[in-house]
């Protein structure tokens, strides 16, 4: 038992200062290193979500050029119907 008392090493507190500063600095590394990460991985989302506006952005003006153009069908369908009636009411009535 008197060994293993005699084979303990005193720690300083120049020794433990050092040691502390050591776990801090490891810390701070591997925070360092993490934020860099997450950093990069918020870069390319920003990217990715600014792609995808544009996309949105076309894609809606699709959209409204279709509408327009079904609308355009539709008024000339329309019109071209109430021509043939009135043609027909004409050709009845007259």
């Amino acid at each position: 038992m008197n060994k293993k008392i005699q084979a303990k090493k005193e720690i300083t507190l120049d020794d433990l200062a050092l040691m502390v500063a050591k776990g801090f600095n490891e810390v701070n590394e591997k925070m360092d290193n993490g934020f860099k990460n997450v950093t990069e991985r918020l870069d390319k989302v920003e990217t990715d979500v600014q792609t995808l506006k544009t996309d949105v952005t076309e894609i809606k003006l699709t959209v409204n050029n279709i509408k327009a153009d079904l609308n355009k069908k539709v008024d000339k369908i329309d019109h071209n119907t109430l021509t043939y009636q009135v043609e027909r009411l004409e050709k009845k009535f007259a």
